[in-house]
């Protein structure tokens, strides 16, 4: 390697991607149901003591019932109409289909990529599927990407959903698979010494989000947030490593992109983990 490419090398080591703090706030939520209105009703006291961490009480809620839209049309309507700061649903809104894990539903398939607004996504009430602990309280808040390093949207959003004294946990797991089959194209390539590469680049990889949660972490603290902040980096299968931690550590609220700017359809990604992930509320920004 050259002194030029060494000083490259090292430059770039040193340009280090930055959290930027910006308190996430919700004023207006809308609570969409296919309930009657009375049961929708009902169901938004329970909701504010899940989600006090931003609700203090103010909040202006609105509730939607089967009679208020037939239709996804009719429903996005109403959504443009109410300009919510967040949308409050569950998986297959008028819909069997809950009982079957294939999909979101039509409804919230649309729903998700179709509005600006961050949409929670709430278990199936009939499907039995939930968690003892879901939709208590949001004490345990995980952060979920591939590409945690500069993410300050996403952070910023599971900050604010975390509780006052509970964890904020900011993950970032490199999928076993991908990288294998970089390392199979780089084992065919004589003048790189494959072991020396597949150590030196799973550490680089590791090291950039633990970086990048130790700053989150540090910002936090002189921000004097009462969160805890935890993380998990490492390499596995994303759903098994997932559905693991939610069990093992009782997460109450996970936290992903739902929106793709190159593509109409939601996160190539994000998707089969918010179909299969059904125990707990999602939150799709």
């Amino acid at each position: 390697m050259t002194n030029l490419n060494t000083f490259e090398s090292v430059f770039k080591a040193a340009d280090k991607p930055v959290f930027e703090y910006a308190p996430v706030t919700v004023d207006r939520v809308l609570l969409v149901t296919d309930l009657t209105a009375d049961e929708a009703g009902a169901m938004v006291p329970r909701l504010r003591q899940f989600l006090a961490a931003i609700d203090d009480g103010r909040n202006e809620w609105k509730a939607l019932g089967a009679a208020d839209f037939t239709n996804v049309k009719e429903l996005l309507d109403q959504v443009e109409q109410y300009r919510p700061d967040l949308i409050v649903s569950w998986r297959h809104l008028r819909s069997e289909a809950w009982r079957w894990p294939f999909s979101l539903g039509e409804y919230l398939d649309v729903l998700v990529q179709a509005t600006t607004s961050p949409v929670m996504i709430l278990p199936h009430p009939d499907a039995g599927h939930a968690l003892p602990h879901s939709i208590r309280d949001t004490d345990r808040v995980m952060a979920m990407t591939d590409h945690l390093a500069g993410d300050s949207r996403l952070v910023n959003s599971a900050l604010a959903f975390t509780n006052a004294g509970g964890q904020c946990w900011l993950t970032h797991i490199e999928s076993d698979h991908d990288f294998e089959r970089y390392m199979e194209v780089i084992s065919k390539i004589p003048s790189i010494d494959t072991d020396d590469a597949r150590e030196t680049i799973k550490a680089q990889l590791l090291k950039e989000p633990r970086d990048f949660i130790r700053r989150c972490r540090e910002t936090v603290e002189a921000e004097k947030l009462p969160i805890t902040v935890e993380e998990l980096v490492t390499t596995g299968h994303r759903m098994s490593e997932y559905r693991q931690l939610i069990e093992a550590q009782e997460i109450d609220l996970l936290v992903m992109y739902a929106r793709d700017d190159g593509q109409l359809a939601m996160h190539g990604r994000t998707y089969p983990l918010a179909v299969e992930l059904r125990q707990i509320p999602l939150l799709m920004l």
